[in-house]
């Protein structure tokens, strides 16, 4: 299922799908190693519209929560049933 990077849970998964966004966003995210197809995991979302921060190829960064909104991913589905 496609959703934000802000919308995911703290600790779940998913693939980056989308960047939506300018040149300028997309270049800030890519010298980040924010890419479409990169594994991400959502660490945390600090309160009053703080920073969201993830886990990608083991390194934490904090991004801004309106940059976490621009990021399309699609949930991984790790549970089995």
């Amino acid at each position: 299922m496609e959703t934000t990077l802000f919308d995911l849970k703290s600790g779940e998964e998913a693939v980056i799908k989308n960047l939506k966004g300018g040149a300028e966003f997309q270049k800030k995210l890519r010298s980040l190693n924010l890419r479409r197809g990169k594994m991400i995991r959502k660490v945390t979302a600090e309160p009053f519209h703080g920073p969201v921060v993830v886990e990608i190829d083991n390194t934490e960064i904090a991004i801004g929560m309106n940059m976490a909104k621009k990021i399309v991913v699609e949930a991984s589905e790790s549970e089995s049933d």
